[in-house]
């Protein structure tokens, strides 16, 4: 995988106390890429031992997304091209990122405008203070590539009420500001012109505490609106209840209403293994400490960067764009236990190590 990208692909500047890292590659919506990573992580490190660091702030450049995700196309053109290390180093990197930002003992404010998909999520969700944006379009849309909800999406989606999270990690279903705040994604709410203000206050203010940052954001906050999604929560509990994906898949099509059978048909769109593996990463990863969700989504990575799935579905929908994908297997039937069990299996030699981490 290709380490061109620069230091300008992310910027840093540390004023009054207050260090704000900018996710600097507007042109391709700030996607996050191996390069950045190592760029961020020693940089966040720095900072959390600093004492005259008091607060981090994260925003992503440009007016259009805080982060699309993952450089996922550039992962799959490695492993295309025989450089199965690149899957390694850029999950393993990135998952220990997250985890470091779940574990940072300093306030974490992300200001979120714009996309913010897949590891865009795992960029912001797991600090204290997720500060969303009027333009915000949050997703979760892995299954649609042959992976699942990884970047901590484990322990982020299973925080949400209800089968919401499910509901969100196999449809990849987007939402708006009042959706991501009703359901515990975002803890505040603003305007997009608002954005450089609140940034520039909480420079001027310098907040150490959660308490304290949460006091300058509160000046700014917006109310959140009527959340569409959580008025659907009813429905979503008892359609998206289902032991197995094709008992969901059995119950949208008996409920037969055009909601319905719009998620119905957008399921049959997705990764059949995806799909199996995502419900079982959801289910069976309830109570899980945030170290344990990593170890565990970093095998399903690697599972999945060995199969063909992902490559296909990066494919169809980033490289010919030809959204018709060829899944392998076809079809859910063909999705054995033993085959999702496989996807959950320890790797000798070379699971994920968070120890870095510790303390």
């Amino acid at each position: 995988m290709s380490e061109a990208l620069s230091q300008e692909s992310v910027l840093f500047e540390t004023t009054n106390g207050v260090l704000t890292i900018t996710l600097n590659r507007p042109k391709a919506l700030n996607a996050l890429s191996l390069a950045m990573i190592r760029v961020m992580d020693p940089v966040l490190r720095a900072a959390a031992v600093d004492s005259s660091v008091r607060c981090v702030i994260l925003h992503g450049a440009g007016e259009r997304a805080f982060c699309a995700g993952g450089d996922v196309r550039a992962v799959a053109q490695a492993i295309g091209g025989g450089d199965m290390a690149a899957a390694d180093a850029f999950f393993r990197e990135e998952y220990t990122l997250n985890h470091l930002l779940h574990t940072y003992p300093k306030p974490i404010i992300a200001l979120i405008h714009g996309v913010c998909m897949g590891g865009g999520v795992g960029l912001s969700a797991h600090g204290p203070l997720r500060v969303v944006a009027n333009s915000l379009l949050f997703a979760m849309p892995e299954t649609g590539i042959g992976l699942f909800p990884d970047v901590g999406g484990t322990w982020v989606l299973n925080q949400m009420p209800g089968e919401i999270g499910l509901y969100l990690g196999l449809t990849g279903a987007r939402l708006g500001a009042a959706d991501a705040c009703a359901i515990g994604f975002a803890t505040h709410h603003v305007k997009d012109d608002d954005l450089p203000a609140l940034r520039a206050a909480l420079i001027e203010a310098a907040p150490a505490t959660e308490g304290e940052a949460e006091a300058v954001i509160a000046r700014f906050d917006q109310p959140r609106g009527d959340s569409a999604l959580l008025a659907q929560r009813a429905q979503i509990d008892r359609l998206f209840a289902g032991d197995t994906v094709e008992a969901i898949l059995a119950a949208l099509e008996a409920e037969g209403s055009d909601w319905a059978m719009t998620q119905a048909e957008t399921l049959r769109h997705k990764s059949p293994t995806s799909l199996k593996i995502t419900l079982e990463q959801l289910r069976g990863g309830k109570g899980l400490d945030i170290a344990a969700v990593f170890v565990r989504e970093y095998r399903l990575s690697q599972h999945c960067m060995a199969g063909p799935d992902f490559r296909e579905g990066i494919r169809a929908l980033l490289i010919d764009k030809d959204q018709s994908p060829k899944w392998s297997p076809a079809t859910l039937a063909e999705v054995t236990p033993a085959l999702v069990e496989s996807f959950f299996a320890p790797l000798p030699g070379r699971e994920l190590d968070l120890s870095v981490n510790a303390g």
